[in-house]
């Protein structure tokens, strides 16, 4: 990814003033974020919404000024290969807006570009908390209560409010001045349509990523290990839900290498779902926690380069990575990490799950408990949230610095 494969100059939006600009660079922030645009435009139609986001965002009806989830990049070292093309984005970003003026900003996850730009606002003095008239509001708290803790400093003096998804993110910010609500995780909702739903004859599913280097990382190893199972039972299929174009020719060159089981496994877009497993192989991340709620039986893997590993080791205290796992503060999927993501080992964790109804059980009690936590117990919607920031445009006019 090269500097001059970028525009000179983001678009103008089409609407001409934007009441809402939306930072999403993520296909799980894309989708988000679209969820939540679905339901405010039910109570605001006219909202004038602009994005740089990806095509869930841009399906909602917000304009899609630049394709950034398309340029999703994973680990330390993706990060140092594209500095350039990011820095280069990051700065036509900034430029846009002070040159169009939202009235408002979500930030949606992606922290690494999105904290970087609720600084830069407030430098600029183009934010509320800079002095400026632009409210800056952050949904999706980054992972503080795992590494960088002190990131809920600087997200204070930037920030005008933060909507968390998981129960124990506000007190994470408790020594903080900024406004925190836990709007709850939007696939515990009653209207959320999961991709999956139990089939003790279905296929097993396989979810190796959303990004590039880490599907390459990590579905060979999935292949391997599905390789082994068929081996063992003839009648099993594979199934792998996949993003988009870009993953699905990932997914297509690595299957090339494993042609023994190429005729057993089905590659299906996010939006052509639900469809019914028997358990799933999968790594860490968004889909996992669709998993959980949907009383699917599986195992996490979790694979990344040496360095990055290494990296995140050092600050990393948390003992679990599944969201799932985390949320519910207990083994719920067995994780299997870097060296020990080995398909011998896949295939011994999730054998005991193909086709074995006796195993739900403890998966229904899982799916549960994380329902009452991430619905039932939260304070508001997160369209409830962000209504009432951008409908009432003095809310934070008299706590500019902090």
């Amino acid at each position: 990814m090269k500097t001059e494969h970028l525009v000179d100059a983001l678009p103008a939006p089409s609407t001409g003033a934007v009441d809402l600009f939306i930072v999403a660079g993520e296909h799980s922030g894309d989708e988000l974020a679209a969820k939540c645009i679905d339901r405010l435009r039910e109570s605001q139609p006219n909202l004038k919404i602009a994005c740089l986001g990806g095509p869930r965002l841009k399906a909602s009806g917000a304009e899609l000024i630049y394709n950034l989830v398309d340029h999703s990049v994973f680990g330390f070292v993706d990060v140092l290969k594209n500095y350039a093309f990011f820095k280069h984005l990051f700065n036509q970003c900034l430029d846009w807006i002070e040159r169009y003026r939202p009235k408002h900003i979500c930030l949606v996850d992606y922290p690494g570009f999105n904290l970087r730009l609720a600084k830069a606002l407030r430098k600029r003095k183009l934010s509320v908390k800079g002095g400026g008239s632009i409210g800056v509001y952050y949904y999706v708290s980054p992972q503080i209560w795992v590494w960088k803790s002190k990131r809920r400093f600087e997200m204070a003096r930037s920030i005008d409010a933060l909507a968390v998804l998981l129960p124990f993110e506000k007190n994470c910010y408790a020594d903080t001045n900024l406004p925190v609500s836990y709007v709850g995780h939007p696939f515990a909702e009653t209207n959320h349509s999961l991709p999956v739903y139990y089939d003790a004859e279905g296929p097993l599913l396989m979810l190796p990523g959303s990004r590039v280097n880490s599907v390459e990382k990590i579905a060979p190893i999935i292949f391997q290990a599905f390789a082994q199972l068929v081996t063992r039972s003839n009648k099993l299929k594979g199934v792998v839900i996949y993003p988009s174009a870009t993953i699905l020719s990932v997914l297509e060159q690595k299957l090339l290498h494993f042609p023994a089981i190429s005729d057993r496994i089905e590659f299906i877009h996010k939006d052509h779902v639900p469809i019914g497993v028997c358990a799933t192989i999968m790594s860490s991340g968004t889909m996992s926690l669709n998993m959980a709620l949907a009383s699917i039986p599986g195992v996490i893997l979790y694979s990344m380069s040496r360095f990055n590993y290494w990296i995140l080791s050092m600050f990393i205290r948390y003992r679990f990575i599944g969201l799932a796992n985390i949320i519910l503060d207990q083994n719920a999927y067995p994780e299997l990490i870097q060296k020990a993501a080995k398909p011998d080992d896949i295939v011994e964790l999730i054998t005991p799950f193909l086709g074995d109804k006796a195993q739900l059980d403890s998966f229904i009690d899982v799916s549960n408990v994380l329902k009452h936590k991430l619905y039932h117990a939260r304070e508001m919607s997160v369209s409830e949230w962000l209504e009432g920031l951008v409908t009432t445009d003095s809310k934070f006019q008299n706590s500019n610095q902090s």
